[in-house]
């Protein structure tokens, strides 16, 4: 994702990389940025300080992990710089920190950049807000990559989370996340996930509605991490010149 994030900065006239940040002893370190990339030199150095990696940047873009996001967002927050968060598998306590420092700057989070990924979000809420609970069951099926650590993924969970939004309910008290052995009956209103490893699949995730006689399938296919780079950049350019606080990439694409 750094690499795609390096290339959606280059193709795109209104930013400019300052900055490459990677973790302790990595290769890339005091290489330069675009040949890391694959684009030839840019003139900036990767680094593993994030003081020198900020340093006159106007937004941070960060795929990583949540305990760096977490040591990010302080620093957004500090230096008054945007934050725009595609980690996953953060958990609710990482969450709260994340609120906490988008009250003294911009924060873009979304488990997806991908512009195609949000627009499915809108269109699972609205016809989860449609179709009846009690004759219409939600799936949601995601395929990833065998090295992704997460899961369900946080686009799944995106999803999942529209599906809810649109029944008006809460996720966590609704949500089924593993079906093993005997396990009864399907809960009426659940919301189901299921997910798939393996090969290099960049991302495929489908909401499925099962009806009486009849089935609606949403779908998106990610073929490209460049989707999700060009997004995070998208995002980053909208940031200038908002209040702080929280958003998502509804708020960016102008649908929330």
């Amino acid at each position: 994702m750094g690499q795609a994030l390096i290339g959606a900065i280059a193709n795109d006239p209104a930013a400019r990389l300052s900055g490459a940040l990677e973790r302790e002893g990595a290769d890339a370190i005091l290489r330069d940025a675009g040949e890391v990339a694959g684009l030839g030199a840019n003139g900036v150095t990767v680094t593993a300080d994030p003081d020198e990696a900020f340093d006159g940047a106007d937004a941070i873009l960060d795929f990583t992990a949540p305990a760096a996001t977490r040591a990010f967002a302080d620093m957004a927050a500090q230096k008054g710089i945007a934050h725009i968060i595609g980690t996953t598998g953060m958990s609710a306590d990482d969450e709260a920190h994340v609120h906490l420092a988008a009250e003294r700057t911009v924060i873009v989070k979304s488990g997806n950049m991908s512009m195609g990924v949000i627009l499915l979000s809108v269109l699972v809420e609205r016809a989860a807000a449609a179709l009846e609970a009690s004759d219409w069951d939600i799936e949601v099926l995601e395929m990833h990559h065998k090295h992704k650590v997460d899961a369900p993924s946080g686009t799944a969970l995106l999803l999942g989370q529209a599906a809810a939004t649109g029944r008006d309910i809460d996720l966590d008290q609704n949500s089924v996340r593993m079906r093993d052995g005997h396990t009864g009956p399907r809960a009426a209103g659940a919301i189901g996930f299921a997910t798939l490893r393996g090969g290099s699949v960049v991302g495929d995730h489908s909401v499925i509605m099962a009806g009486p006689g009849e089935r609606l399938v949403l779908s998106h296919h990610a073929e490209d991490r460049g989707i999700f780079a060009r997004g995070a950049v998208k995002a980053a350019i909208w940031s200038r010149g908002q209040a702080p606080g929280l958003y998502s990439m509804r708020d960016v694409l102008g649908v929330s």
